[in-house]
């Protein structure tokens, strides 16, 4: 387990906020023992729910071709047949994820590919889970083309309190399957979207481990 680059930064500031204000406390305060510990324990309690938020699972990348593995950490929230219109422009299953504050919120690739197109998408910050937000809400739209020919979709949407969508691929960039391809920051989805003969191996409420749950088998061509 490592803490992800996204977090390094601001846990380091944190560290130092709360120890000043834990120190000065103590300096100002000299007796007043009840209120310092609880402050101090509520500082610690503080850190530590930011800190497990961005820890950073060191996990064996899968490489199975004709599976299809969870881009994150989650629960899944929806399975069905939708019109992909931003760039496929044909139906796709969707299988969504939805990552509560207390996951684990690296993104990863469900399969190895390159790249073929990437757009990010301002937008709203609705509940993740609003059917509206996977069009209306920030965003970011990856299409990542197989060996084989095969195209798999993913889009990252911003929820309500994750405002800052962190993305590290472009056009072109080869991704391995269980990859890194980003980090969205607090409450956010992962939706994919599948060829229709994919058989979706995931019911909805289901738990899935980025990169280690696989959610699809596709057809073999």
């Amino acid at each position: 387990m490592t803490i992800h680059r996204e977090g390094r930064k601001l846990l380091f500031w944190l560290l130092l906020i709360f120890t000043g204000l834990n120190y000065a406390l103590y300096h100002y305060f000299p007796g007043k023992d009840t209120m310092l510990n609880l402050v101090l324990l509520a500082s610690i309690i503080f850190y530590l729910i930011i800190l497990q938020f961005f820890r950073n699972p060191i996990i064996k990348l899968p490489n199975q071709d004709g599976l299809v593995f969870a881009p994150a950490d989650g629960k899944v929230v929806v399975i069905e047949e939708t019109e992909e219109t931003e760039y496929l422009n044909e139906k796709r299953k969707q299988i969504s994820i939805f990552m509560s504050p207390i996951n684990v919120h690296v993104n990863r690739s469900p399969v190895a590919g390159i790249v073929e197109y990437f757009k990010y998408h301002p937008g709203k910050y609705l509940v993740a889970w609003h059917p509206k937000s996977s069009f209306e809400n920030e965003r970011t739209t990856m299409v990542i083309k197989q060996k084989n020919g095969t195209q798999i979709l993913v889009r990252q949407i911003a929820g309500a309190l994750a405002r800052r969508i962190k993305w590290y691929v472009d056009k072109g960039s080869p991704l391995a399957q269980g990859g890194e391809f980003g980090f969205i920051k607090f409450g956010s989805r992962v939706d994919v979207f599948l060829p229709l003969d994919a058989e979706v191996l995931v019911n909805i409420d289901e738990k899935t481990k980025g990169g280690r749950t696989p959610i699809a088998k596709l057809k073999q061509s």
